[in-house]
């Protein structure tokens, strides 16, 4: 039915949200990316790679998924974010982030930490999530994307005009390698 709405709404992560969020994490990536990637590749991700970043929250530029269920209480979905800092991924475990702002005259913004409930996959939640980061970036001044998604991530990030730039290997703590694909895409301005 054209014109429908959605059967979730999106809006701004709260620091209070942290617990949650991080259970959705691990219960998306042990499901979603368990085609693409080994268990211990999986479970390294988690302790190195995919969490959440608490940065994002603070700044103002994660959004969360939220749909309501029989009990009238919301039950978290999916997340995502963008960021106008240095770090391409990672939460708040790493060690090598780097918090510096971008320029939106020469850098990319970030497109950071999508994750969707293994059973709400498919509804259009990580396309409004990073159609809402591509909105808010472009407010921002920033006319180009970049991420570093997972093998999983590339189901649906070039049908949203994402190019592959590289593909590369993370160490992950527990000794094994995470394969990623850093992606880019440009929105041109609009001439007024």
């Amino acid at each position: 039915m054209a014109g429908a709405k959605p059967p979730f709404t999106v809006r701004l992560a709260r620091m209070e949200d942290a617990a949650s969020l991080r259970e959705l994490i691990a219960h998306s990536v042990r499901v979603l990316e368990s085609p693409d990637y080994s268990r211990d590749q999986i479970e390294g991700s988690l302790e190195g790679t995919q969490g959440v970043d608490t940065r994002l929250i603070a700044d103002g530029t994660y959004y969360l998924a939220e749909a309501i269920e029989g009990s009238g209480e919301p039950l978290l979905v999916g997340g995502g974010g963008w960021s106008q800092r240095k770090t391409l991924y990672g939460g708040d475990s790493r060690s090598d982030r780097q918090d510096e702002l971008l320029d939106p005259a020469v850098d990319a913004a970030k497109i950071r930490a999508f994750f969707v409930h293994p059973q709400w996959t498919r509804r259009g939640i990580a396309t409004t999530i990073l159609e809402a980061c591509e909105r808010a970036g472009c407010a921002a001044g920033f006319r180009r994307f970049e991420m570093t998604a997972t093998l999983t991530g590339l189901r649906m990030y070039p049908a949203r005009g994402y190019a592959e730039l590289e593909r590369t290997l993370r160490p992950l703590p527990n000794g094994v390698s995470f394969p990623v694909v850093k992606l880019g895409k440009t929105i041109p301005s609009v001439k007024g």
